[in-house]
């Protein structure tokens, strides 16, 4: 085991830019690397995939989260110790509102703590806020890029199938807690963004999320078609763009 790199990741400082995209899935990040200049793989170790490219002379990285808050808390946590302090999860959603459709976009400002990795950092009362800068970014890119987008509140839960499931041992409370966040006005639910939101804050890094919408959870319908998320990578990688220009003109370091 080498003593530099990160035990999970497998990188070190130096392997990636300061701006960082997070897919969960693995096979999405060569997709995403795809549309870098100059990509190459780094690491691929367990549910951790990174690629580190450039965008119009950006270092940019992409690396995979897998599944949940657990594995996203330690790839943020480790990434932070490679030097990167700008991270966007890429990632897909349920919508949970009857004016989400398909394909649209969720750009998510802040998340339901419905998971159980950020009460062992920090109680409930602390909230899953996403960083406004780029919040902003993504909310500007996708507008210049002609995108549907929503803005608002996002959800992020521990167990999949209790979206939908008609076997639950909690079913009446789990539909219960759905129809809660429904009418609480909450966007879309998926499983990362609590623990991205969580560990950057405390680390004094920023985090956002943008979300494609492939499941009509009002719907009982977690998962439809894959749409969207094409687009919801060229909205955060043009986000990127807008941060480092950003960045560049208050004096701060770009790599």
């Amino acid at each position: 085991m080498d003593p530099e790199k990160e035990y999970h990741l497998e990188l070190k400082r130096g392997d990636v830019g300061r701006y960082v995209l997070l897919p969960g899935d693995p096979c999405r990040v060569p997709k995403i690397a795809a549309c870098f200049d100059q990509a190459q793989e780094i690491a691929f170790n367990r549910e951790y995939r990174t690629f580190t490219g450039t965008v119009d002379g950006i270092r940019i990285s992409a690396t995979s989260t897998g599944i949940g808050c657990p594995s996203t808390a330690i790839c943020v946590e480790e990434l932070v110790r490679c030097g990167a302090d700008t991270f966007i999860r890429v990632g897909t959603a349920g919508g949970l509102q009857p004016g989400i459709k398909l394909g649209d976009l969720c750009i998510t400002t802040a998340s339901v703590r419905d998971e159980g990795t950020t009460r062992q950092y920090v109680p409930l009362e602390y909230p899953a806020v996403a960083d406004f800068e780029v919040t902003a970014a993504l909310r500007d890119a996708a507008q210049m890029l002609g995108f549907r987008y929503h803005l608002g509140i996002g959800h992020t839960k521990d167990a999949f199938y209790t979206e939908g499931g008609t076997d639950l041992p909690l079913l009446e409370h789990c539909r219960e807690r759905w129809k809660v966040w429904e009418r609480a006005n909450v966007l879309s639910t998926s499983m990362e963004a609590a623990a991205l939101f969580v560990v950057s804050a405390f680390k004094k890094v920023r985090a956002g999320e943008i979300l494609a919408i492939i499941g009509l959870t009002y719907k009982n319908e977690p998962i439809v078609a894959k749409e969207g998320i094409d687009e919801s990578i060229q909205v955060a990688i043009e986000a990127v763009k807008i941060l480092a220009e950003q960045d560049q003109a208050a004096g701060r370091k770009v790599d």
